[in-house]
């Protein structure tokens, strides 16, 4: 079965070893400086938008394979160039987001990208952030992960706390607990060779586990999320 179309997002951070695979059906957009590494990739971008301070020269409209769209963001605002990116998928009427080269460079971008995880789960919506050999995930509800032999998972609050949590599969089982932001109970599960479960019943997790892990594809209990900063 085919997967469902995704927008993909490519920022200035570290970029990927190589481009990921993209259909004809998927959505890609640059924020800013990753349109530089896009082109050099030979990635098909679809959308530009920034304020183009990490960005020369700067493509106009039309530009490209194909109409290439430019927003042009100002220097002084209130949300990131990415989260700009992931608003104008979300207009699109995307649902999955896979962002590439949010992370890797400062760590203050590294944060607000995560926090855009949580901005797209509070908007219907789930987000990838690949991170080289990790991927970083926010959800409520639950998660199903396909079994592996070897490798970390953790687990966190995004958020004040996240109630009736449990871990199925992993090295260390959690049955209803209580994760908060000031106790990283969750960080340094282990794969056992057992299908992964986790799952939330108030609030929202962020997720990392390796890339390549599968994510079964099946989500129980979506609610709009009440955003809260990362502690």
């Amino acid at each position: 079965m085919a997967r469902k179309p995704a927008c993909f997002v490519f920022g200035a951070g570290q970029p990927p070893p190589r481009p990921p695979r993209i259909t004809a059906r998927d959505l890609v957009v640059a924020a800013d400086g990753g349109y530089a590494y896009a082109k050099k990739a030979g990635v098909r971008v679809d959308a530009l938008i920034g304020d183009f301070d990490s960005l020369e020269p700067i493509p106009a409209s039309g530009m490209g394979d194909g109409e290439l769209i430019v927003r042009r963001l100002p220097k002084e605002k209130d949300k990131t160039d990415m989260l700009a990116a992931l608003e104008y998928g979300l207009e699109r009427g995307y649902d999955r987001f896979h962002i590439y080269g949010g992370a890797g460079g400062r760590l203050d971008h590294t944060l607000a990208n995560i926090q855009c995880l949580s901005y797209l789960v509070g908007h219907g919506a789930r987000g990838y952030l690949h991170d080289g050999g990790t991927t970083l995930t926010a959800f409520e509800g639950e998660i199903l992960l396909s079994a592996r032999k070897r490798g970390i998972v953790s687990v966190f609050a995004l958020g004040e706390a996240a109630e009736g949590v449990w871990l199925s599969g992993l090295k260390y089982e959690l049955k209803n607990a209580r994760l908060t932001c000031d106790m990283p109970l969750g960080v340094s599960n282990a794969f056992t060779g057992l299908p992964v479960k986790i799952k939330v019943e108030r609030g929202a997790l962020l997720v990392i586990y390796p890339s390549g892990t599968k994510e079964i594809e099946r989500e129980i209990g979506k609610k709009p999320l009440q955003l809260s900063p990362v502690c």
